[in-house]
């Protein structure tokens, strides 16, 4: 057996297709409140943490003025459309292959509880991940680190310990690089390899599978 490695594996947009979904929630949740934004510029937001999304459309103003009612009408959006989600290409290949390995396995998500539930039934990963986050674990969210060292906490490992992050945005990137974690990185964000490379992803793959494939080729191995 290897070494264990605390894998840490977003969920939104890198197990589960669900980013165009969530821009597309966040589109009807601000032109409920009266305002319209490009879909496009909103889905370059999505993987940062909801919290934040609201003042990086439109500043501290936008935030002081809509922001509780455009993240209360997200959240709508979104539970509406939940049943059109579903894993991404070899995404339980992937954690199924990262426990063979002897690795521990946390689910890293924003999500409230009932998206991140949901979620991990579409994955059937209960039995195979250690455990997972949600949005009221932490306060501060993407591409803050917050939300990855509580995923090592709810382990009992300590911030230092030999991890590993597999996200599919720059927010899930920089967040990693910000705890410490190699973060290897799948295409399903959206966002070009340039952009995931500059983040500071050590590795770039088209799917969950093909991480699975390559697993001895990441520092997962």
């Amino acid at each position: 057996m290897t070494d264990s490695i605390i894998a840490v594996l977003d969920i939104d947009g890198t197990l589960i297709d669900s980013n165009y979904q969530h821009a597309l929630a966040w589109y009807r949740a601000l032109r409920s409140v009266g305002e319209i934004r490009p879909v496009w510029q909103l889905h370059r937001l999505i993987g940062m943490g909801g919290d934040q999304v609201v003042t990086a459309v439109g500043g501290e103003d936008l935030e002081r003025r809509v922001g509780d009612r455009a993240r209360e009408q997200q959240a709508k959006e979104v539970a509406a459309m939940i049943e059109e989600m579903a894993p991404l290409p070899g995404a339980r290949d992937l954690l199924v292959a990262i426990k063979n390995r002897g690795h521990r396995l946390v689910l890293a998500s924003s999500a409230q509880q009932s998206q991140a539930d949901a979620f991990i039934d579409k994955l059937d990963a209960r039995d195979i991940i250690d455990d997972y986050t949600t949005s009221a674990d932490v306060e501060a969210s993407k591409p803050a680190p917050d939300l990855l060292q509580v995923a090592l906490k709810k382990l009992g490992a300590p911030s230092d310990a030999k991890s590993v992050m597999v996200g599919d945005s720059v927010w899930d990137i920089e967040a990693a690089k910000k705890a410490g974690m190699p973060a290897i990185a799948v295409r399903s964000g959206g966002f070009g390899d340039d952009e995931l490379e500059r983040a500071g992803a050590v590795a770039i793959y088209d799917t969950p599978g093909d991480v699975a494939e390559a697993l001895d080729d990441t520092p997962l191995a």
